[in-house]
């Protein structure tokens, strides 16, 4: 079985936690100094937010499996949609140890397809390839990626791209449906 998942960068973790266990209906799974994670049965996702980035906002997207056979099946996928495809043996982040794909979707935002072996006591350890990509530490570098948020500092958040410049959105004030 699969498990959607979002990451999202927040300024305020404190009062992020709060909203989002109101939202949710139940505290945290996991929770630390700088990140908080729900693991949640309805809907199935698992949802993270952390205050290393940067800027508040959409960090990546992703799914998690449950077993090597069905990440293997995610990359092949990926391979076969012609995008650059980043993969990862036993990396740590979001304190927790994966084997790790990683692609960006035609509008630039991260995608992280991943099965987790076990916990960690650390944010994450990808210094090499943070060094090598300076990206995040996570998700490899995409040129010509459309951002969807400001330039991030190398050693802010373990799981998005570097973007390289800002994205306008505009919001209507009368809200999202109209």
């Amino acid at each position: 079985m699969k498990r959607f998942h979002v990451h999202v960068a927040v300024s305020d973790l404190e009062q992020s936690i709060q909203f989002y266990s109101i939202l949710f209906n139940t505290e945290p799974s996991v929770r630390k100094d700088d990140y908080a994670k729900w693991m949640l049965d309805d809907p199935r996702i698992n949802f993270a937010i952390s205050k290393r980035a940067a800027q508040p906002g959409l960090d990546h997207l992703g799914i998690q499996v449950d077993d090597e056979g069905a990440l293997e099946e995610i990359t092949f996928r990926l391979k076969q949609a012609n995008q650059k495809v980043l993969e990862q043996e036993k990396t740590t982040c979001c304190y927790a140890k994966s084997d790790k794909t990683w692609a960006h979707d035609p509008q630039g935002i991260a995608w992280e397809s991943f099965y987790t072996i076990g916990e960690a006591t650390t944010y994450g350890e990808d210094v090499q390839l943070l060094r090598e990509s300076n990206a995040a530490c996570c998700s490899p570098a995409v040129e010509e990626a459309i951002p969807v948020q400001l330039t991030r500092e190398s050693k802010a958040a373990c799981c998005a791209p570097e973007a390289p410049e800002v994205v306008p959105v505009q919001i209507s004030k009368k809200g999202c449906c109209n």
